[in-house]
C-alpha cells in the first residue's frame, strides 16, 4: 500500500492508544487493536443497471486492521482499513484491488464479564486500484496502478468474545454505502469476517 495507507495504519496503532491515556473515562480509558480476515459480499455482475458496470466488487479474502478507544462510558471512536488480499480481475481486462477506509463512532456495552457488543457507524472512502504492466514515476515514487476513489458511509456490528485475558475474537460485519460506484454493479457491499484483537487500559 502507498503512503496514505501507511499513514493510516500508523495513526491507528499509535494515536489511538495515546488518546486513551488522556481522555476522561470514569472507570479508566479503554481501547483495542485487532487484525482480521473475511470476505466482501456484493451483488453480482448480472445485477448491474443504469450507469453501473457489470463487475461485482465482492468475493475473495479481505484482511483488515482496526482500532478503537472508549472516550465516555460506552461510547468511543474507531478506525479501520480493509483490503482485498490478492488482485481480482476487472472484466477480464486488468487486475484491481479495492481498499476500504472508515472512521466510526462506536457504542460498546458489556455483555457480562467475557463479552462486549460493538455497534459502529461512520464515514470513509473506497479506493479501487486498477493495475497495469507499466510503472509511472513522479517526484515521490513509482507505481503501476491508477486510483478511483469514492466517498462512502458504513454501519456494522460485532461481538467481542474474550478467550484469554485481554485477547478477544470478534465475529463482525460491516455494510458499506458507496457514493456513485459506477465501476461496480451496485453502490453497496457487506464485509463479514472475524478479528483477533487485544484490549488495553480500562478495568479488569
Amino acid at each position: 500500500m502507498k503512503k496514505s495507507a501507511y499513514l493510516f495504519l500508523t495513526v491507528l496503532f499509535f494515536a489511538l492508544p495515546s488518546l486513551a491515556q488522556v481522555v476522561s473515562y470514569p472507570s479508566g480509558p479503554e481501547g483495542s487493536v485487532g487484525f482480521g480476515v473475511g470476505t466482501l459480499i456484493a451483488p453480482g455482475s448480472n445485477s448491474a443497471s443504469g450507469d453501473h458496470q457489470p463487475q461485482t466488487v465482492g468475493g475473495g479474502a479481505y484482511l483488515n486492521v482496526t482500532g478503537d478507544v472508549i472516550v465516555h462510558k460506552n461510547f468511543g471512536v474507531g478506525a479501520e482499513v480493509a483490503w482485498r488480499a490478492s488482485q481480482n480481475n476487472y472484466q477480464g481486462v486488468q487486475g484491481f484491488r479495492p481498499i476500504l477506509y472508515d472512521f466510526n463512532a462506536v457504542y460498546a456495552p458489556r455483555l457480562g464479564r467475557h463479552a462486549r457488543l460493538e455497534v459502529v457507524g461512520g464515514l470513509g472512502a473506497i479506493s479501487s486500484r486498477f493495475y497495469s504492466d507499466y510503472y509511472v514515476c513522479d517526484y515521490y515514487a513509482c507505481s503501476n496502478y491508477a486510483d478511483s476513489n469514492h466517498f462512502m458511509g458504513d454501519v456494522g456490528a460485532g461481538v467481542r468474545l474474550y478467550v484469554k485475558g485481554r485477547v478477544f475474537v470478534r465475529p463482525e460485519f460491516r455494510t458499506y454505502f458507496i457514493n456513485n460506484a459506477w465501476e461496480y454493479s451496485s453502490n453497496h457491499a457487506t464485509r463479514a469476517g472475524v478479528t483477533l484483537g487485544y484490549s488495553f487500559g480500562g478495568h479488569e
